[in-house]
């Protein structure tokens, strides 16, 4: 027995390198020895030294997962892994057939691809592919079929998911799962792509609000006035996405400038949906109203809505919840929040707005070369068609 300190975790007998590699002491009782030993099949250095590499790496992140097994892994929980199911002990006799189970593949791509990423992001994928673990059971990546993928799509509209949705947390199942392929070194094909199914299923025409139902939940705002109705009027004559109104600073609504008005940009609690979400939108009806009610309430908070916002995440799905309730009471036609978005597009065409100032104003993604260049209209021409919108009302 020799060692060559060129390849990593091995040794050489009678001019073959096999691989070594001591189990720790915490893990031992996943093993039946307490060290891992086998050929690794060749008598060239480099190659010996490239399969012990890929070893090694496999099995720090098996250990890995092991190890967080018993601890309370944040949204563990949305995996679905049944009470009863056995970790199975690496058999790394064939150093060429690498194997990852689903759940193992979740928790590689949230470690390496999670990093700075909102909560959200993990829960997908937790969730998406907890989908899969109900329906098909936690395997090995490589024992997936594309029956499973049909049992995964039958599953989702047996739940009474939308058309949308399912390419949404099919999307995620993907993701996931090529990014497993690719960093463990699998020969494969994923299962999951090319399933076909209507993704219109069951999706809902988001409507605009009517004219009337904006003046009426803008009147209310106004009655309550607080920082709930603050929020909902914000948006009213901006067209902002709710995340972007609900996670923004104080010092984004910038009232002492020639036209006041709100700088929408990434926080870390609060990413933007696209590139071109990013923009400067002027204040004015209602909108402006409610920028100077919140900055009146006093500099006891960073954070224009503290409800939603607490410097570590903004919570959206939570103001759409409460907000869209109260909407719901105040129109009849069963308005959203959303619907406000819609109905600053529509207000702006029935003024003849230019529709790159439009896309400008909403954050739209606008089609074309020369879209990318400059840096966009200034703001009192944005200012002049969001009131021109505002008349419109």
């Amino acid at each position: 027995m020799a060692y060559d300190i060129s390849v990593p975790h091995s040794f050489t007998k009678r001019g073959i390198f096999y691989f070594e590699r001591r189990v720790p002491s915490d893990l031992k009782q996943h093993y039946s020895s307490g060290k891992i030993c086998y050929s690794l099949r060749t008598k060239s250095a480099p190659v010996a030294a490239s399969r012990a590499q890929r070893a090694a790496q496999r099995l720090d992140e098996y250990w890995y997962y092991l190890r967080v097994q018993d601890q309370d892994l944040p949204g563990k929980h949305l995996l679905r892994r049944k009470e009863n199911m056995q970790v199975a002990t690496v058999v790394a006799s064939e150093p060429d057939s690498p194997s990852v189970t689903l759940s193992e593949a979740v928790g590689i791509y949230l470690r390496l691809k999670g990093a700075g990423r909102p909560l959200t992001f993990a829960r997908a994928a937790e969730l998406s592919c907890g989908y899969v673990i109900d329906a098909c059971g936690d395997k090995d990546l490589t024992r997936y079929r594309k029956t499973d993928a049909t049992a995964f799509w039958d599953a989702l509209i047996a739940k009474g998911l939308t058309g949308s949705s399912i390419t949404r947390i099919f999307g995620t199942v993907r993701a996931v799962i090529n990014f497993a392929i690719s960093e463990v070194g699998l020969e494969m094909t994923n299962p999951f792509t090319g399933v076909y199914y209507d993704r219109s299923q069951g999706v809902k025409e988001r409507k605009p609000l009517s004219r009337k139902a904006v003046l009426r939940v803008q009147s209310q705002c106004r009655r309550h006035d607080d920082e709930l109705r603050w929020l909902v009027a914000l948006i009213s004559d901006t067209g902002m996405r709710l995340a972007e109104a609900a996670g923004l600073k104080r010092d984004d609504i910038v009232l002492s400038s020639q036209i006041p008005h709100v700088v929408i940009r990434p926080h870390p609690w609060r990413r933007l949906k696209t590139r071109s979400s990013g923009r400067k939108v002027p204040l004015v009806g209602e909108s402006l109203w409610a920028a100077h009610r919140i900055l009146s309430a006093g500099p006891a908070w960073d954070y224009a809505f503290p409800r939603y916002t607490d410097g570590k995440v903004t919570n959206a799905n939570s103001a759409s919840a409460a907000l869209n309730k109260w909407i719901k009471q105040q129109v009849k036609e069963g308005g959203t929040m959303h619907g406000f978005r819609h109905a600053m597009r529509d207000r702006l065409r029935a003024v003849e707005c230019p529709s790159d100032v439009a896309d400008q104003i909403g954050g739209w993604e606008t089609d074309g070369v020369g879209q990318s260049y400059g840096q966009g209209y200034p703001l009192q021409v944005l200012r002049k068609w969001l009131q021109l919108g505002v008349e419109e009302l």
